[in-house]
Parts: C-alpha cells; structure tokens; sequence
C-alpha cells in the first residue's frame, strides 16, 4: 500500500508540475511554431495560368541583307561624281578600235589617256567590247551578225575588274534585234560592273545589207532595253548600270524624245561624228541639240579615221570645251 505522504505523491506532483510547465512553455511557444508553420506552407500563385496551346514559338530573327554592290571604284551612283573614258573594240580586229590584242596593255593606256579628263570627276574607265559584231555575210541564221564567245567576254572582264573599270557589250545587231542579242548576255548583266552599248546604225531592216544602208532603231526599243536592264538593278540589288546608244546621224534614231531613264539605269546619248577637228564639233552640236531631259551626253573619237588626211585627234581639252560637256568620252 503506498504511503499518501510518501514517494507516490511526491512523484505525482512533480509529474502535474512538470505538465504545467510544459503547457505554460507550449503557450510561450505557440505564435512562434505558428509562424514557422505558416512560413513553410505552400502558397497558391497569384499569376495567372497561362494556356500553353496559345503561346507561339519565338520567330526566327531574318538573315541580314548582304551589303548592296558597288562600282569598281565605289559607291551606286555614276553622276555627277564620275566621267567615263573609255576604249571599245573586239579580238581580232584592228579596225574595230584599239581594244584588242594585249588587254593589260591596252588597259594601262586608257587609264593614262583618260587622266587628262579627271578635272572635278573622278575617271571610271570603261570596257567597251563588241560582243555582237555586224557581218557582210547573212551567217547560218540569216541575221548578218557573229556573237562572240562567252570564253572572250570572260577574258574582258577578268582585265576589267583589274583595271577596277566597267564592262559594256556592244551590241551590232544586224537583221536581229537589240532586245534579243541583250538577253543572250543575261549572266553578265547580272552583275554589278556590267552594262550595254547599242549600235543603231548597225540595226538592219529586212533586206537590207550593213554597209550599203544606214540602220535605225527607236526611242521605244531603246526603252524596252533600258526598263530590261533595270529589272536586274532591283532585283540583285545592284549599283547604277550603263546604257549608251551610239547616233552617227540623227536618222539613226526614230522618235528618240520618247527615250525614258529607267531606275537605276544612266542612259548615254554617244555622238560618233568622223572627221576633221570642226567636223566633229558640228556633228556634235548638231546631234545634241534634240537631247533628251535626263540623258546624259557622250562623245566618240576614232584613232585612225579622225588622223586621215592631215587631220588629229581632239585633245581632252577641247573635248571639256563643248557643249554640253561629254560625261563619256570613247575612244575607237
């Protein structure tokens, strides 16, 4: 039997009392358990739910454009900053012009004969290849024409690209068309150094024989080139390209108040009057006085035909001295 006073009820008080002070300690330490408790809960988001089957992927960002084309000696534009010089000719005859035979060479002698013409321009040499050669035979199609090899067009513009100076194919069309003999250049118009000369007095109607007529073209022909021409300018993104038509007498040329300056195509009015000193002159002031608003002006000069007889090549100076003042000036 235990004692009342004994061990029993000194063991049961201390338990009640170690109770009360566990309880008066869990009083003391409820708030903090609480906020630990409600620190660790997990809370509801209060960003809303976004429906994955509405977000799209992220667009890939465009390629950058590659930089648009240059001249050879920089910048898009051909005027006012630039004045061509220029040598025409084609492989294997002399009489065609002086350029033929040794290019490098003959490359060096157009950029020393076109430095008297820098005055306030900067010079931009100028290819001028025959790359469509009239004939005196009809040939197996009957068109009086010979297309030169792409292998020669190579060749002139490999020494034309290290000479930094354009390319123009000229165009002799014979009983063909201007419009068609361009196209047969496609692949080189499309680049950025390459242009067109057109040849109308070698623009033959039917029947007609070069040599014994003098061929003609039109101002809408003309157009039809030019606009063609622009076309590749927009599309490849390339610099001003070259358009020159050569006019020996204005019958050459019919309705040539209609030729229209297509974007990104510079049309050349190039008078190739033969003769004396004062011959020239007159040819030229002839010819210019129906020049179109926006064509540019151009003069040609023959190594042999303008020294016959006694007579001389005009000199860069005298060139400068006419009216309008030639923005291409050639040499044959």
């Amino acid at each position: 039997m235990t004692n009342a006073n004994g061990p029993g009820r000194r063991s049961g008080a201390r338990w009640g009392a170690t109770c009360l002070a566990g309880a008066a300690a869990l009083a003391l330490l409820a708030p903090a358990m609480s906020g630990c408790l409600k620190a660790h809960e997990p809370t509801a988001s209060k960003a809303p739910a976004v429906a994955t089957a509405d977000v799209e992927p992220a667009a890939t960002p465009a390629p950058p454009e590659p930089p648009a084309m240059e001249l050879p000696r920089g910048g898009r534009t051909i005027f006012p900053d630039h004045r061509l010089v220029g040598f025409c000719g084609t492989p294997g005859a002399p009489a065609l012009g002086e350029l033929q035979g040794n290019l490098p060479k003959k490359a060096k002698a157009l950029e020393a004969r076109a430095a008297a013409f820098a005055l306030d321009r900067k010079i931009l040499p100028v290819f001028e290849l025959i790359a469509v050669v009239v004939q005196g035979g009809a040939g197996a199609d009957g068109k009086y024409r010979r297309r030169v090899d792409d292998s020669v067009v190579d060749d002139y513009l490999r020494v034309a690209r290290q000479s930094k100076a354009l390319l123009l194919l000229n165009i002799q069309p014979g009983q063909s068309d201007f419009l068609t003999e361009v196209k047969t250049f496609d692949k080189y118009l499309r680049e950025p150094d390459v242009g067109v000369a057109l040849d109308p007095e070698w623009a033959m109607k039917a029947k007609q024989r070069p040599g014994q007529f003098f061929g003609q073209t039109t101002g809408a022909t003309l157009n039809e080139v030019a606009s063609y021409l622009s076309g590749f300018v927009q599309k490849y993104r390339l610099p001003e390209k070259v358009l020159v038509f050569h006019e020996v007498i204005r019958e050459v040329v019919k309705d040539e108040a209609v030729v229209t300056p297509f974007p990104g195509v510079v049309v050349i009015k190039s008078v190739d009057g033969l003769g004396p000193v004062h011959a020239k002159i007159a040819t030229y002031g002839n010819l210019m006085e129906k020049i179109t608003a926006g064509v540019h002006p151009g003069f040609k000069l023959f190594f042999d035909e303008d020294t016959r007889n006694g007579s001389r090549l005009m000199t860069a100076k005298e060139v400068l001295a006419l009216s309008p003042q030639p923005e291409y000036v050639m040499y044959e």
